[in-house]
Formats: structure tokens, C-alpha cells, sequence
């Protein structure tokens, strides 16, 4: 990021016939513009980042003759989506955590025009703008991350209750980044965020765990799926108690959150039977559902809305 250059000061001096010597009436340069960056909320990621990384402010215009001052640069504006945090790229210090729509930060101020020399001082050059190194880092913001085990019917819920458009396959890590889906509730909107399959020590980067689990740190609530009828050898209990695990492990205040347990693919009939099981283990209210029939889908909105409105 480089704001812009400061125009530099005129030196010039008025003449006609009854003034001999010449008047200074050098004009000031004009400021360099600014960079900021600005919330956009129809951004989603920062996928631009990628292709373009150099940013350039425009420079102020040199001061001229007749105290005529030098035209101010443009400030740049850089928009960026809600849930990124602006880090100084060198120490990884936080500058600027940007949370809500069409919030602002000023992050290099353009340098200062020079001053011209009407001022009876010799004129001075332009100040240089701040030049600066970032490092971008997106944490989406939700009020429910949908978590759970690869292969547990995320992506069929969250294309069943709104428009989002997640890739359905049966296959482990079918969903490869997170997907926000916005669910019309009776007085409100709920985002939802299909999180990618967390699997055993997802702390430590596994399965690009820990760049999953950072988004769940913006989610109001979590909404924790079991594959209930445990295919492929699963067991329910015991994956909901990995996933549990790795939030602790990975930090405090993430695994302290508010879950609400869905026990999914109710449909198959082996799901009964291992329901059953799974609520004398877990001693906590569960909701058996059905991703792709719908069965029990409404009761767990209703629980997640109640959830997320006392939060």
C-alpha cells in the first residue's frame, strides 16, 4: 500500500512594470491521497487479493505561480468483506479488525503538499506517503456454523433450507471452502455457514482443519450434525466427542460456544435404533432429522432461532 506523494511547493515571483524586484506568489502543493479500506458487504472474500496486491494512491499536483495551490490526489478506496482483519505483514500485529458493513479505516495517509513560496519562505518539496505492507486474513461472519465429521450431510442441509449452492457428493471433504447460506426465519434472515468436514487433529492443520476452525471463532452458535444411522463403520458418540475435543484444543472460547445437536439421516433404518444409544450417552436434547427428506428440519430451525436470538 503506498499513499500518494505530496505536490511539491511553487517558487515563482510577480513582475510587471511598477515592481522591480518580483512578489513571491508560488502556490502549495497539493496532499497526496489517502488509502482506505472500506466494508463492502456484497464482497465475499478476498479472492481479488490474489491477481492485484499493489495499491497506489494518487500524488497532490505542484503548487503554481499566482498562489495557485496544487489539486489534492484521490483517496484509493480498497474494499474488502465483512470479517477481515488487516495485519501488519512484517510483525503480524492487528491493525484493524473490520466486523461491520461500510466501516472505514484509514490505513496510509497521503504525505503533505510542500509549501510555496508567497509565504516569503523558500518553497519546500512535497512529504513522501506512507508506504506500508499488509497481510489480509477473512473470518466469516455467521450466526450458525454447521459443523461436524466429513460426509454427515452438511452441504444437504444448509441446499434444503436456503439457496446456497453447496457440492453434494458421497464422498469425505466434497465441500473444499465455507459456504454462507441465508435461511428466511419468521422475523428474521439467519446466516448459515457450511463449514468443511473437521476430522481428528484439525487443531494442528489436518485436512486444512485450522483454516476451517478460525471461521467458526464469528459464528454466533454451532449447529453440530452426527451421522446417526454411522455409516461406513462411524459411531456417532464418539465422532461428536472428537469434534468437541478439537474445538478445545483449538481454543477455549470456540468450544465454549452454544451447540445445538442434529442427528442426521433419520431416513436410513439403521438410525432408530442408534438414536436411542446415542441420547442415553450424550444426556443432552437432540433433534433427529433428515436432510434430504426434510423430517425434523422445522423444529431444529425453531431451536437455532431461540439460540441465536439470546446470544
Amino acid at each position: 500500500m503506498k499513499a500518494g506523494d505530496g505536490g511539491n511547493g511553487c517558487t515563482s515571483f510577480y513582475r510587471d512594470r511598477s515592481v522591480r524586484k518580483g512578489k513571491p506568489n508560488g502556490g502549495d502543493g497539493g496532499d497526496g491521497g489517502d488509502i482506505i479500506f472500506r466494508v463492502d458487504k456484497n464482497t465475499r472474500t478476498l479472492l481479488d487479493f490474489q491477481y492485484k496486491r499493489h495499491f497506489k494512491a494518487s500524488g497532490g499536483s505542484h503548487g503554481s505561480s499566482n498562489n495557485k495551490k496544487g489539486k489534492s490526489g484521490k483517496d484509493l478506496y480498497v474494499r474488502v468483506p465483512p470479517g477481515t482483519i488487516i495485519r501488519d505483514a512484517a510483525g503480524g500485529l492487528i491493525l484493524r479488525d473490520l466486523r461491520n458493513a461500510d466501516e472505514e479505516v484509514r490505513i496510509a495517509v497521503g504525505g503533505r503538499g510542500g509549501s510555496g513560496n508567497s509565504s516569503r519562505r523558500l518553497a519546500t518539496a512535497g512529504e513522501k506517503g506512507e508506504e506500508k505492507k499488509l497481510g489480509l486474513e477473512l473470518k466469516l461472519i455467521a450466526d450458525v456454523g454447521i459443523i461436524g465429521y466429513p460426509n454427515v450431510g452438511k452441504s444437504t442441509l444448509i441446499s434444503h433450507v436456503s439457496r446456497a449452492k453447496s457440492k453434494i457428493a458421497n464422498y469425505p471433504f466434497t465441500t473444499k471452502m465455507p459456504v454462507l447460506g441465508m435461511v428466511r426465519m419468521y422475523d428474521c434472515d439467519l446466516t448459515f455457514a457450511d463449514m468443511p468436514g473437521l476430522i481428528k487433529d484439525a487443531h494442528k492443520g489436518r485436512g486444512l482443519g485450522d483454516e476451517f476452525l478460525r471461521h467458526i471463532e464469528r459464528t454466533k452458535i454451532l449447529l453440530h450434525m452426527v451421522d446417526i444411522a454411522e455409516g461406513e463403520g462411524r459411531d456417532a458418540f464418539s465422532d461428536y466427542e472428537s469434534i468437541n475435543r478439537e474445538l478445545s484444543l483449538y481454543a477455549r472460547h470456540v468450544a465454549e460456544k452454544a451447540q445445538v445437536i442434529a442427528c442426521n439421516k433419520m431416513d436410513l433404518p439403521q438410525a432408530r435404533g442408534n438414536l436411542d444409544k446415542f441420547r442415553k450417552k450424550i444426556d443432552k436434547k437432540v433433534f433427529p432429522i433428515s436432510a434430504i427428506t426434510g423430517e425434523g428440519v422445522k423444529e431444529l430451525l425453531d431451536e437455532v432461532s431461540i439460540k441465536v436470538k439470546n446470544k
